[in-house]
């Protein structure tokens, strides 16, 4: 009779060095230079002079995809609302343009009237950075400069390119180092369609108090309507174990939703009167209500 030894010690030993070595090839793949494209929906002058002269100073650590070749996959999907987007949608733009991030930049000057002080000028970019892989909104700012001349708002706001670049770098970085230590969510149900024979029987998870998130003042400023969908696991003591925006939009309203989500008491869903754990999708429409 033949035996087979195994040396368990040395196969450890193997085994570990292998975990190491694509752990650190995970963390070089952080290290170096991003795919980015810097896109801009609503195509006017300002938007695409802001966009070229960022493209300057994020080249240097990031290789900077070239703007026709992705404005022409990224038109292809033709969307209503380019800076309201669901993940599923940002992860095609990703991969139809071959990009680890790509930037939605929106910008203009526009003259505002108060009554506290004399009229003035606003030169804004709205930026917008997005998760190829996970199609999430990992960057949101507003970049605005005032005076009460428009060229020299404009001259502000274009010099202002630097400093950004560097914040949108660092984020992007950070956000790297987070995707490889994410952990994937649990397997919960889904909501059964209503005309389901799942549905028979089946109650869903609803607040005991409704609560309206809050339309943020940045928001009605710049007068955005949007969408917002979060998605939540709902445990079967209704509590809310995991919340995650699936359509972002920006300006402090994606935080006031998940913050309101949480706030919310809930009760759990139930099947046939028994408590159980469910995924659900919930949406909430924005819009200036005042002006409309």
């Amino acid at each position: 009779m033949n035996f087979i030894f195994f040396d368990f010690a040395k196969f450890s030993v193997k085994v570990t060095c292998l975990l190491l070595t694509a752990h650190c090839l995970l963390l070089t793949a952080v290290a170096q230079q991003q795919r980015i494209a810097i896109l801009t929906p609503e195509k006017n002058q300002q938007a695409e002079y802001f966009a070229e002269k960022l493209a300057k100073p994020l080249g240097k650590e990031n290789k900077i995809i070239d703007s026709d070749l992705s404005e022409v996959a990224f038109r292809s999907f033709d969307f209503e609302k380019p800076f309201n987007l669901t993940l599923k949608e940002a992860k095609n733009i990703g991969t139809a343009i071959g990009c680890d991030y790509f930037l939605l930049i929106k910008s203009n000057t526009q003259r505002r009237i108060s009554l506290e002080k004399a009229d003035y000028f606003d030169s804004y970019a709205i930026i917008y950075a997005v998760s190829s892989r996970t199609g999430k909104l990992v960057f949101w700012k507003l970049q605005n400069f005032e005076d009460t001349e428009k060229t020299k708002a404009q001259e502000l706001l274009f010099d202002s390119v630097e400093k950004l670049s560097e914040e949108i770098s660092e984020k992007i970085t950070k956000n790297q180092k987070a995707e490889i230590n994410e952990k994937t969510a649990l397997d919960f149900e889904e909501i059964p369609d209503a005309d389901s024979p799942e549905a028979v029987g089946f109650r869903p998870p609803l607040p005991y108090k409704r609560i309206r998130p809050k339309y943020t003042d940045i928001a009605k400023l710049y007068g955005v309507e949007a969408t917002v969908d979060i998605e939540i696991d709902v445990s079967e003591e209704g509590e809310i174990l995991r919340s995650e925006i699936v359509r972002w939009a920006g300006f402090g309203l994606d935080e006031s939703v998940k913050k309101t989500v949480r706030e919310m008491n809930w009760r759990p869903a139930s099947k046939n009167k028994k408590p159980l754990p469910i995924r659900a999708l919930l949406r909430y429409n924005f819009k200036d209500i005042e002006n409309n």
